[in-house]
């Protein structure tokens, strides 16, 4: 699957993605990164995905890897990949941010 930079195709995406645990591939900020998709909606007034990031092109390990923020409208294309990942990463990362409104979770 692949989303352009529509709204609606992207959303449609990280809810599949987040739904069936799998890893997206993201072209972010000029670089490719793979992430487990955690949580998306909105948080302090703009919408956001909080994913953990597995690697990106430009970074090597262990700078790559850890949660991230991103920004959905600064996401430039997405792919959900085939790999799934087991879900929630545990009880530390349960409550992530305080967010204004969820739009789908990893349960």
């Amino acid at each position: 699957m692949q989303a352009s930079v529509a709204h609606d195709s992207l959303d449609r995406l990280l809810r599949f993605a987040i739904e069936n645990r799998r890893l997206i591939e993201l072209g972010y900020h000029n670089s490719v990164r793979v992430a487990e998709p955690h949580d998306y909606g909105v948080y302090k007034g703009t919408e956001r995905l909080l994913a953990f990031q597995l690697r990106d092109s430009v970074h090597a390990p262990p700078q790559a890897v850890g949660w991230r923020l991103f920004n959905t409208s600064e996401i430039q294309e997405c792919f959900v990949l085939e790999k799934g990942f087991t879900g929630s990463r545990g009880r530390l990362h349960q409550s992530h941010l305080v967010w204004d409104v969820v739009f789908v979770r990893v349960v």
